[in-house]
């Protein structure tokens, strides 16, 4: 009885097809944002996008566009999910002392964030650098912080309107005030300023906003 003989082996299974995790785009994007927040603009070379993504140049470019590009959409990723960790804070019904302590913990813990020390805020730190002399990422920078400067006027005019605050209170004002204590804490944080005393500076500045505790 003759057997049949069966098919050699491949010698090389065949490849899995897909992109390795380090190539999504997400991901990818994430580390950039990581090393942009890090370095800034010019200090970031495409060969340090290169190595923190793991991704070459060519594949970079066809991703994302090039480093100005890529600068941009890491921008706008910061942007999405500093709003993400703030906007039920702006929303929910709570005393206003209590909302704005909740805000200034949320920026606190973004800003003192980092793998190997505290990386800051990406629009005071890194972006308001470029927007010298980019008006696309000048209009950015401007949105983001008329759009901190609304969120923070329109907390006071509940407040106001509920009587935490007294007839007097200007809350374009006070949201102004706001802002600048949330700017100050971020740049605090990037020179490695203690979260107790970065606390103690939000405090003093809630107390002067809203008045300070019986």
């Amino acid at each position: 009885m003759v057997q049949k003989s069966k098919p050699p082996a491949a010698a090389n299974p065949p490849k899995r097809r897909g992109r390795p995790r380090a190539y999504e785009p997400e991901v990818a994007l994430g580390k950039a944002l990581d090393l942009f927040r890090r370095q800034g603009f010019a200090a970031t070379s495409l060969d340090d996008l290169s190595e923190a993504t793991g991704m070459n140049r060519p594949s970079l470019y066809g991703a994302f566009g090039d480093k100005r590009e890529l600068y941009i959409k890491s921008y706008q990723r910061y942007r999405e999910e500093a709003r993400a960790s703030m906007v039920e804070i702006f929303r929910q019904e709570m005393p206003v002392r209590q909302r704005l302590e909740r805000i200034f913990a949320s920026a606190l813990n973004i800003y003192l964030s980092g793998e190997t020390g505290p990386r800051g805020c990406f629009t005071v730190v890194t972006a308001a650098s470029e927007a010298v002399g980019d008006p696309e990422i000048r209009a950015m920078v401007l949105d983001g912080l008329t759009e901190l400067d609304k969120a923070f006027a329109s907390c006071f005019r509940r407040a106001k309107e509920k009587g935490e605050l007294p007839a007097s209170a200007d809350p374009p004002a006070l949201a102004q005030l706001a802002s600048a204590t949330v700017h100050s804490i971020a740049i605090r944080s990037r020179a490695r300023v203690s979260r107790k005393e970065l606390e103690a500076i939000v405090k003093g500045a809630i107390d002067v906003m809203v008045g300070a505790k019986p």
